[in-house]
């Protein structure tokens, strides 16, 4: 009995720990902050930033063969958008599943985003296509 009493008082006292050293800040209701369409300064300690994730899937000339041609020059356009400030993040899925890469981009609006990334040339050849969804953080670039 004397074995189950000290593990578990071990653990309440890492509770009580963990609840004295963490302070929560309270935070205006997110879901009313996006409703009324303000993200920049929802409270005084968590501002949120609107990114925009796009997710590149298998288009209709996707084949499982490499262009090396064409993935050079996919690769010199994510480069390009990297050194203007607009890619932030950028990177392959592994698993060859519909989904083939993710770019997470810094842009003004979702216009923005597919002007930008409609230039690409696996976009333009067909290889891939583009789903693209808004969304809002803290700490990128902040």
């Amino acid at each position: 009995m004397a074995s189950k009493i000290i593990p578990a008082l071990m653990l309440l006292g890492f509770v009580i720990i963990v609840m004295f050293t963490f302070h929560t800040t309270p935070i205006k209701s997110i879901a009313s902050s996006i409703g009324s369409g303000t993200f920049s300064s929802i409270s005084p300690t968590l501002r949120l930033k609107q990114y925009w994730m796009v997710f590149f899937k298998k288009g209709p000339a996707y084949q499982n063969g490499r262009s090396d041609s064409l993935q050079q020059a996919h690769i010199r356009n994510i480069e390009q958008l990297v050194k203007v400030g607009k890619l932030v993040v950028a990177g392959p899925f592994t698993d060859d599943g519909e989904l083939r890469g993710i770019f997470i981009m810094d842009c003004k609006d979702s216009t923005e985003v597919i002007s930008l990334v409609s230039k690409d040339p696996a976009v333009i050849m067909g290889k891939l296509t583009f789903e693209i969804k808004p969304w809002l953080t803290n700490g990128i670039g902040q």
